[in-house]
């Protein structure tokens, strides 16, 4: 096909061979073949911007642009010939490119001139590529979102029904359980602790400074040590450091 998009990247002279070069010149060519594809196609449309853009509606580039643009950046040597033909492939195979290449519409050159108009043939081949390449890729965007599993987090994961409504607020039934459900885990628990520490008072005569115990402060018993006695008074450090003052019949071991 003489006039289609292929011509933009075929149609292009041969590279000088780097081993033919003078050394200077071979380390300008390893250079610049460190920019990315997408640093030099910013390089061309900052140096070129009536004919190439990184974003927003693209223009159709006149066929043999390659030839223009060589001559051109020439004495630059920003980029090379490999790494500006392997641009422009890039470049002109973009979706935004492709949709360019309509009917009706006219090819420019690096200056932004029309060059010449776009025919059926060449709008038709751009079409068929589009739309080879947005099936290919559509595709494969949608298949890999259909086959992401759910975050472990998520709300779905927490219920085999991620339909089910949370209880409202506001419903007094809903509301009623619950509570009736928290007394009897609160009751269950109070029962369990009773029934798991037994304490003994301890006698008069075994109050002394020193001796582990337990002092009930309230409806919990806690650990501590016994620091002072003063008649029935007692002083003890409980293990958070605190020191309180208390009465033997609050002193018992287990």
């Amino acid at each position: 096909m003489s006039n289609t998009e292929t011509e933009v990247t075929t149609d292009v002279a041969v590279d000088t061979d780097v081993a033919q070069q003078t050394p200077v010149a071979a380390e300008q060519e390893t250079e610049v073949k460190r920019l990315s594809t997408k640093e030099i196609i910013a390089y061309l449309a900052d140096k070129f911007p009536k004919c190439f853009s990184v974003d927003g509606p693209a223009k159709a580039l006149k066929i043999g642009i390659f030839q223009d643009l060589s001559a051109n950046l020439a004495e630059d040597g920003t980029v090379s010939k490999t790494r500006l033909r392997q641009a422009l492939r890039h470049y002109t195979s973009s979706w935004r490119y492709l949709k360019a290449v309509k009917l009706g519409n006219f090819r420019v050159d690096i200056d932004g001139n029309d060059s010449a108009e776009i025919d059926q043939e060449q709008a038709d081949y751009a079409s068929k590529t589009l739309k080879e390449s947005q099936d290919k890729f559509g595709n494969k965007n949608k298949h890999d979102k259909a086959s992401k599993k759910p975050y472990k987090g998520s709300k779905l994961n927490k219920s085999d029904n991620p339909t089910e409504a949370k209880p409202s607020a506001h419903n007094p039934e809903a509301k009623q359980e619950k509570q009736a459900k928290f007394k009897s885990v609160k009751s269950t628990k109070s029962t369990h602790t009773k029934a798991e520490v037994k304490l003994v008072p301890v006698e008069d005569s075994a109050v002394v400074v020193g001796k582990s115990v337990k002092v009930k402060l309230g409806n919990s018993p806690m650990n501590a040590i016994i620091t002072e006695v003063a008649g029935k008074d007692v002083s003890v450090q409980l293990n958070s450091g605190m020191v309180v003052k208390t009465q033997i019949k609050n002193i018992f071991t287990e």
